[in-house]
């Protein structure tokens, strides 16, 4: 069933309703994404999958039945050995071979091009996205696309004419240069440095090798090492997956791109009119933690970001950037602001939270945007119960309190209900990667760990040290029962005055006393997370 056109107000139903403008009413919609797995999926090439799920999600909300696939383009030539992969000297020696055939050097998968299929296909669910995956070595070598191929080397004259349309004198290929839509890899050696001889006008295909010197008469029927040049590859599957949309990098989608050349070759070669677009911007990283960036080679995985940002966060990430904006998606302090971005929208769908605005029709419009926003941010159906809300500040102040023993900050909580328990452990298990991970480079000043019961601070002395006696003998028993924290902090401020002391250098005192730093966090509030029993315990001492 559809949905109220109002709810849908997102940028995904905006290309919903173009798709279903421009491709009329159809028993399915096919959308498409894919990529050559030739080194780690990383977080920008993560940016067309979703925004091919967002599209997805909005076309089935406006009641229509659609096909989600992705193709693994592992027929693809091995053209370079990523910086990041093991076993380079290995790798080097299956260059020019089709990734399928290059072996997976971390001794997992099959091959090179299955182990980084694997690392995607594993974690996509994790986000809640399950396209069909579609696997174009297995389809070429089972001739699946015979006629395709056949077509393209019948009218390479047509080819040629589409890839000129948008070039400029220099680069047109001219009627006498010989042009040919079909490579070939080697049958003997497996590489792609090869050269068409001659063409039989209808299934036959002679190649000789020029990197082992092998002659061969392929036939498309039944030969397995023939495959169309990707822009010709492009369209030829349009046609034969029904494509309706597939958005595309700007690099592609700009105007006399390789996406108007296919348009071309789809309509005047197979007679498919070409998918609806929409182009998508680059993303950058910032504040890439140590540990990702020497392993990684500063590229980011799916995997990566969900070290940080719970899967509902990552979504929403880029679900509320604009497709054809570029963004960053950081890893250093604004991590926190993410998730306070993400924790307003949800107060607000739950209605825990109020809109600002006060005019009726802009506070109806913020907040169909704001669930619909959130909505999508969603792993799977929207969730029963309002997940339970953590600032994430908080949160790393609680597991380094609790040395990272999330049940015990569970326990601390003390009103989690059980169905909250799982998104809320998700968090905290992001929450303490990044503390542990990014906060050491980005926020020292947040990163402690409380003193070890028995170990002192050699430098409180004197009336400080006084002071600090006070403190654990007349504030700490009261901690937990002061009805506001600046009650607890004016406790403390009134022991120095009384001493003649500095309330910030009695602060500064009881901060190394309890974790051994300058500062930390908030004093009031960071006892009462301690709380009084393990406060005497580290301030038994004095």
């Amino acid at each position: 069933m559809s949905r109220d056109p109002k709810e849908l107000c997102h940028w995904a139903d905006q290309q919903a309703e173009r798709i279903i403008k421009q491709k009329g009413d159809l028993p399915s919609y096919t959308c498409a994404s894919g990529i050559t797995p030739s080194g780690t999926v990383h977080i920008g090439n993560f940016r067309e999958i979703i925004t091919v799920d967002l599209v997805v999600r909005a076309l089935r909300d406006h009641g229509k039945n659609v096909r989600f696939i992705y193709s693994w383009d592992d027929y693809d030539v091995f053209r370079k050995v990523p910086g990041n992969m093991p076993k380079p000297e290995i790798l080097e020696k299956y260059l020019r071979y089709p990734i399928t055939m290059v072996p997976d050097t971390f001794d997992r998968d099959e091959n090179y091009a299955r182990h980084h299929e694997v690392d995607i296909e594993t974690q996509l669910p994790r986000v809640g996205i399950h396209p069909e995956f579609l696997y174009q070595a297995s389809r070429y070598r089972a001739n699946r696309y015979t006629e395709g191929m056949k077509i393209a080397m019948q009218k390479r004259d047509v080819i040629k004419a589409c890839l000129n349309e948008y070039r400029d004198d220099e680069h047109k290929m001219k009627d006498s240069d010989v042009y040919w839509p079909v490579a070939a890899f080697c049958c003997k050696c497996n590489k792609d440095e090869t050269e068409i001889l001659e063409y039989d006008g209808e299934y036959g295909i002679t190649y000789k090798c020029n990197a082992c010197g092998h002659v061969e008469k392929g036939d498309l029927r039944t030969s397995k090492e023939f495959k169309l040049g990707w822009r010709v590859d492009w369209p030829m599957r349009w046609n034969e997956e029904k494509v309706c949309f597939e958005p595309g990098g700007k690099d592609h989608i700009s105007p006399g791109g390789s996406y108007d050349t296919a348009k071309l070759v789809s309509k005047r070669l197979y007679n498919w009119d070409a998918p609806v677009t929409m182009k998508y911007d680059f993303v950058k990283l910032k504040g890439v933690p140590g540990k990702m960036s020497s392993s990684k080679g500063k590229v980011i995985s799916l995997v990566d970001a969900l070290e940080v940002y719970q899967p509902e966060v990552l979504r929403y990430i880029f679900a509320s950037n604009k497709v054809d904006h570029e963004f960053s998606i950081s890893f250093d302090l604004d991590v926190i602001t993410i998730y306070e971005a993400y924790d307003r929208t949800e107060r607000l769908v739950w209605g825990v939270e109020e809109p600002k605005e006060k005019d009726p029709a802009k506070r109806e419009q913020l907040l169909l945007r704001e669930k619909r926003l959130y909505e999508l941010s969603q792993i799977g159906e929207m969730p029963k119960v309002m997940p339970y809300q953590v600032p994430f500040r908080l949160l790393t102040t609680l597991l380094q309190t609790y040395s990272g023993d999330v049940d015990a900050v569970i326990k601390s909580l003390g009103d989690v209900k059980p169905e909250q328990e799982e998104t809320l452990r998700k968090r905290c298990a992001c929450a303490w990667y990044w503390i542990n991970e990014s906060a050491p480079d980005c926020a020292p000043d947040m990163c402690f760990s409380l003193r070890t019961p028995g170990t002192k601070a050699d430098d409180i002395t004197g009336d400080m040290l006084t002071a600090v006696k006070r403190v654990r003998d007349e504030v700490v028993p009261k901690v937990g029962s002061y009805a506001m924290d600046k009650e607890c902090q004016q406790a403390m401020y009134d022991i120095a005055t009384e001493l003649g002391l500095e309330a910030k250098a009695l602060f500064t005192a009881l901060y190394h006393a309890l974790i051994n730093k300058d500062q930390g966090p908030r004093l009031a509030s960071f006892m009462k997370i301690i709380g009084k029993d393990k406060l005497q315990q580290i301030l038994s001492v004095y």
